[in-house]
């Protein structure tokens, strides 16, 4: 039986967002191949059970409190990773020899007392840090936030070229860090995102509305929605459904001033897919550039047109499965255009996803690498 530790920097279900999504398609499809998962999560609060999801796909599941210390933002080490530390998981790592898949920077800062204890170290690499908080301290608006997340950006730029040579292998979500790691370390192997979509939905050739969706508390995309809004103010005849659980009352204020243009919440995996398939055509839009978004796979797979800007992906398979507009001025022009078109790429995007981007495949790489089989 192979075994594998995997220290996710977050409780792995439900599968809501970008990184969490990756962590726990991954587990469910390495489960599904035999691997027997150790999973250690690091929480702001233990939960009193363990969702029956992760029980099935897990031989043991451990949790570490993060710490609370406001002073570890003066610590030399990157913040989000000086508060995952315990020594109670380096005690649960040595009881189970087996290699050790960290999940994310920031969760390696236990690295340094498992260096020569033989087991073996993998990387996900899930962002370029230093580029990730350098585009979220671009995206803030409020000034002290905006200092927190350069410096956490200065700290991450050493942290990772510290780090990153010291894994056998790091795997990369996208061809961008893929190349960073391979020309600084040469252990990089490219792994893109574990999405859960099994196959490619039959939808007809007209939808209802355009869709913007995502967590609106993160700075990123609440700047693309702000843009995206003032772009449907200049096109009263197409409807806009943005679809969040996470909307401050300042961005409800903007969306319930155009008339156009609705909130509305997800909820649930099923309701988000309701959304994805009755919509016409996706908005996605990002200010960093960080690889390839996670919530793409979900437009391409359960909807049908998708319009992009140069940071949602830098994968050239997907980027030709989605209309693209290099500023906003042609964004406008892809939504006039879209709407006025019959979408009929369910074939092309069945061959295409389910040949270069399924779950299975994935695991199977890195069952291979890990276990030399």
């Amino acid at each position: 039986m192979k075994e594998l530790h995997i220290i996710s920097f977050n409780y792995p279900y439900p599968p809501s967002y970008g990184g969490i999504i990756d962590v726990y398609y991954k587990i469910w499809a390495l489960s599904d191949l035999g691997i027997k998962i150790h999973l250690h999560c690091f929480v702001d609060q233990v939960p009193e059970t363990i969702d029956q999801e992760i029980e099935e796909i897990t031989e043991n599941v451990f949790f570490y409190e993060k710490k609370k210390n406001p002073l570890l933002y003066f610590s030399g080490i990157p913040f989000a990773a000086a508060i995952r530390d315990s020594d109670v998981l380096l005690k649960n790592l040595e009881k189970i020899n087996a290699p050790i898949l960290f999940e994310g920077l920031q969760t390696t800062h236990i690295i340094r007392f498992l260096k020569d204890s033989g087991h073996q170290l993998y990387l996900r690499h899930h962002n370029n840090e230093t580029e990730y908080y350098k585009g979220l301290s671009s995206s803030e608006k409020n000034i002290f936030k905006k200092i927190v997340y350069r410096i956490e950006s200065l700290k991450h730029k050493g942290y990772q070229k510290k780090l990153l040579k010291k894994f056998d292998v790091v795997f990369c979500l996208s061809e961008k860090e893929y190349d960073e790691v391979k020309m600084y370390s040469g252990n990089a192997q490219l792994i893109h995102i574990f999405h859960g979509n099994q196959s490619v939905k039959q939808l007809d050739k007209k939808g209802n509305y355009f869709l913007f969706h995502g967590d609106l508390t993160t700075a990123d995309n609440k700047k693309a929605l702000i843009e995206t809004i003032d772009l449907f103010k200049t096109l009263p005849q197409y409807k806009l459904v943005v679809a969040s659980d996470r909307a401050s009352e300042d961005i409800k204020r903007k969306i319930s001033a155009v008339e156009n243009i609705s909130l509305t919440p997800i909820l649930t995996t099923e309701n988000l897919h309701h959304l994805l398939e009755n919509a016409h055509a996706n908005i996605l839009i990002s200010y960093q550039n960080s690889g390839t978004k996670v919530k793409l796979f979900n437009t391409l797979y359960n909807s049908r047109f998708v319009i992009i800007n140069g940071n949602i992906t830098d994968d050239p398979i997907l980027t030709n499965l989605c209309l693209y507009g290099a500023n906003m001025d042609e964004i406008r022009q892809q939504i006039i255009t879209s709407a006025e078109k019959n979408y009929d790429d369910n074939e092309k995007r069945k061959e295409i996803l389910e040949k270069t981007h399924s779950d299975h495949a994935k695991a199977e790489q890195i069952v291979k690498i890990i276990f030399k089989n």
